[in-house]
């Protein structure tokens, strides 16, 4: 006799082959490796790579956009900025204008990093949207865009 608690292994199968989750989270995970593995040349991983260039404005941004364009938590956007910062990639100051913010700014050396890494970036995200032939690659854009969408209430939709 089963335990009524138990979920039965059809559903296992329908959750593997129909979460959109699951699936989202797989792809993610296999472009992260593909660009990592692109991006190793330059000493970035993919991530840095993203966080560099959110960081490529003409003012220097405060933490909380930055994180919301990432769609980071502030604590792990920070964790995530002191290998940069260490390398002498970003630089963190207070804002003179309210000094509980801190601005984040590329240095020099972060401009031609990412500089570097554009390129490499050019040619792996034209591969890949070369080889989409069962969506276009701005059909699906706008599909994950809409999934991560912030709601007025600063969650993520879906």
């Amino acid at each position: 006799m089963s335990n009524p608690r138990d979920v039965p292994y059809e559903t296992t199968h329908l959750i593997r082959d129909a979460c959109l989750c699951l699936h989202v989270q797989r792809a993610a995970r296999a472009l992260s490796r593909l660009f990592d593995e692109a991006l190793r040349p330059v000493g970035l991983t993919s991530g840095q790579f993203s966080l560099l260039n959110a960081l490529n404005r003409p003012a220097p941004p405060s933490i909380a956009p930055v994180a919301q364009l990432l769609a980071m938590d502030r604590t792990t956007l920070t964790a995530a900025l002191k290998p940069l910062e260490r390398d002498g990639l970003v630089a963190i100051a207070r804002d003179p204008e309210d000094r509980r913010n801190r601005l984040l700014r590329l240095t020099d050396k972060g401009r031609e990093v990412l500089a570097s890494a554009v390129p490499i970036w050019r040619d792996v995200h034209g591969a890949i949207e070369n080889g989409m032939v069962e969506i276009a690659p701005d059909a699906l854009r706008g599909a994950l865009k809409g999934l991560s969408r912030p709601t007025p209430t600063g969650t993520v939709r879906g």
